[in-house]
């Protein structure tokens, strides 16, 4: 008989049978024969937890407008959040954002059969189409903008501000004839930042197969028209407008943008955005909001409430005293009140408190902000600044427990986010406008071009590849850095165009000719070139010039 047994009949019980074998769990917290924890829908973890399964369109549209004014109120009143997006628009756009040309001559010359279309044609063409671009994107007179406010760079600022907060950037490129004239436009191409919340759709129906909050589809998903209200919903001193709806097709029927939308694809089969960089974090941004204000609130108040009387008599000895019609009570706040009129005795300037029979003083000590207020706040503003794709110090610019090291890798970190925000966004957004001036450009500007060149519609794509320039990386420690990029290009693993626009974000060629004037300049004074010029040789001597 076996011990169970034993204590079984002891206890007067009846063995129950042979023991089960013991069952192993076969997942952390999840229910017998589940593979995955992720899956469980009855523990206490993960139980209740059952978001909707939609379609990128579906998740965003009949929500966009709460959330994106829920955004832009936090971008307008909350510092955290407009600090956050300065830093993203001065880091990756800024107002110098430029392309410069770098046209595929390979292509071009494999397409004509013409080896004239090399590296020296492609210099060539590129400054002289740069130059055309940039009298138009910083005329002073500002036609490049339909509404004559902004300059292209300072548009293109304003559209990457809509994209980050609104999650849509949107313009219309209207064909302005009228612009042109002596003294006024070149060229007919105008651009036009659109507020992303006029996208809808008409008399504001419900999305329909071919038609997703104002982007109309083909079957295969393909966005070829957009339906623009003429006037905000809230402009009602504009009240006509707001129930008119334009359909403007995407492009011509040769190919020339029309409409330009750009938005962070997130799935397959989205054909809006709605939601920018704050909604991952749009709650405990509000949470930090409201327990900011708390703390200043219960400090203020203790700050003010400093100090208090206190009078002898307690509550119950003051209400049986009222009930009972007892005199001496206010015998003796008659008696306070003409003491402390006769008392005001002061010593160089500070009053001394002399108190009553009876009185004495209590303060109230302030104890505000909590104690563990400030790693609270550090703790949800890492949270904001790692689902922006910035650096903590970034979001709340304090840098006093940062090292180099530390903050040299963050910043690089950050730096990738910016970069890759930067060209995503000049390839959705700016390139298309550029390709549609350079189509004008190109049938009115003599460019340097050789024999059997392809039309620009036949070879749009070669003729208008470039590299956009943006703000630079910046240094950190200006000396260490330069070291290591005057090591690299020496070593042959950068170039000096890498370094110009990836650290200070300029041109490599304006760059040499600028130091180029400089060191003119020293020959033509009589002086002797410092050494920063770098164009010394070993002897210390100045290179002779070729006029001499």
């Amino acid at each position: 008989m076996g011990v169970r047994e034993s204590l079984v009949r002891m206890l007067g019980g009846v063995p129950a049978g042979p023991r089960p074998p013991r069952r192993e769990p076969n997942a952390l917290t999840g229910w017998p024969g589940q593979a995955f924890d992720a899956a469980d829908i009855s523990g206490q973890r993960m139980q209740g937890w059952m978001p909707p399964l939609f379609s990128a369109d579906t998740e965003r549209s009949p929500y966009r407008n709460r959330i994106v004014s829920r955004v832009r109120d936090l971008v307008r009143n909350d510092g955290w959040a407009a600090g956050a997006v300065t830093r993203v628009l001065d880091n990756a756009v800024g107002v110098m954002l430029r392309p410069v040309s770098k046209p595929d001559y390979r292509y071009l010359a494999h397409l004509s059969g013409n080896s004239a279309f090399d590296a020296q044609w492609a210099h060539e063409f590129a400054r002289a189409l740069d130059s055309w671009w940039r009298s138009w994107a910083d005329d002073p007179g500002r036609y490049n903008d339909a509404e004559r406010m902004l300059t292209f760079s300072q548009q293109m600022h304003l559209g990457f501000r809509h994209l980050i907060v609104d999650g849509d950037a949107l313009a219309y490129l209207p064909w302005l004839e009228d612009n042109i004239g002596m003294g006024r436009a070149r060229y007919a191409t105008a651009v036009q930042i659109i507020d992303p919340d006029r996208l809808s759709n008409p008399q504001n129906q419900y999305d329909l197969k071919n038609l997703r909050n104002g982007v109309e589809i083909t079957d295969a998903g393909v966005p070829i028209a957009y339906h623009i209200r003429r006037a905000h919903q809230a402009d009602w001193y504009s009240m006509g407008d707001t129930v008119i709806w334009d359909r403007i097709e995407r492009e011509t029927s040769w190919g020339r943008p029309q409409v330009v939308h750009f938005f962070e694809h997130h799935r397959g089969g989205q054909h809006v955005g709605g939601t920018g960089m704050l909604t991952p974090v749009l709650q405990r941004l509000k949470m930090l909001i409201k327990y900011d204000g708390s703390e200043l609130d219960a400090a203020i108040i203790n700050a003010i409430f400093a100090a208090y009387v206190e009078s002898p008599y307690d509550h119950g000895i003051t209400e049986e005293a009222i009930e009972g019609g007892d005199d001496s009570l206010g015998v003796y706040q008659d008696m306070r009140t003409q003491f402390h009129e006769s008392r005001n005795i002061s010593l160089n300037g500070a009053r001394m408190p002399i108190l009553f029979p009876g009185e004495k003083i209590n303060t109230v000590s302030a104890a505000r902000p909590a104690g563990n207020f400030r790693e609270f706040e550090r703790a949800v503003l890492n949270n904001v600044a790692s689902g922006a794709g910035m650096a903590p110090m970034q979001v709340s610019n304090d840098w006093s427990d940062v090292n180099y090291s530390s903050a040299r890798g963050a910043l690089l970190e950050a730096w990738k986010t910016m970069k890759r925000r930067r060209e995503d966004f000049s390839i959705g957004f700016a390139s298309p406008i550029r390709i549609a001036l350079l189509e004008e450009i190109m049938e009115a500007e003599k460019l340097p071009l050789p024999r059997n060149a392809p039309k620009f519609l036949e070879a749009r794509h070669a003729y208008a590849r470039c590299r956009w320039l943006g703000p630079g990386r910046g240094w950190i420690d200006p000396v260490a850095e330069r070291e290591g990029a005057i090591l690299g290009m020496q070593g042959g693993l950068s170039t000096l165009e890498d370094e110009c626009a990836e650290s200070e974000g300029r041109d490599w060629e304006e760059t040499l000719d600028q130091r180029e004037v400089e060191l003119s300049a020293f020959r033509d004074r009589g002086l002797p070139p410092p050494e920063w010029i770098g164009n010394r040789n070993q002897g210390g001597n100045m290179p002779p010039r070729e006029d001499a």
